[in-house]
């Protein structure tokens, strides 16, 4: 398989595992939780989004180490993401800050997916030297 194919494969597969990630971890939950003080927080927990986080690292870790394009990689799994998050908190936002915050997954989504996929690249390429 040609690398350009390999990748275009590999970016559905990530987009598609992403999504799915996002669903399983955080895309069920809509219920915020009040603490003893009456303060709400959520509706995601701590264990929720590292578990998110931390799927997510292994998913694209293998995705570049498999010779998915690392920028190809990366793209593919902000915008999966994004999208994803996006579509539930508008559907569920009455305040219309779904925006802001569609913006702020976005920016550090493709901070994060960039960072680990071309620190992954670099040490494939090490590897193989």
């Amino acid at each position: 398989m040609n690398n350009a194919l390999r990748s275009l494969a590999g970016a559905v597969v990530l987009a598609a595992a992403t999504v799915l990630t996002w669903y399983l971890w955080l895309g069920r939950d809509d219920e915020y939780q009040i603490d003893a003080n009456g303060v709400a927080s959520g509706p995601y927990t701590t264990g929720q989004v590292v578990g998110c986080v931390l799927t997510m690292l292994v998913l694209l870790v293998a995705a570049v180490l498999l010779k998915v394009h690392w920028l190809v990689a990366a793209a593919a799994m902000t915008i999966a993401f994004t999208v994803a998050w996006t579509a539930q908190a508008a559907a569920t936002d009455e305040s219309g800050l779904f925006g802001v915050g569609a913006i702020m997954v976005f920016i550090g989504s493709a901070i994060g997916t960039s960072v680990v996929a071309v620190v992954t690249h670099a040490v494939r390429r090490r590897g193989r030297r």
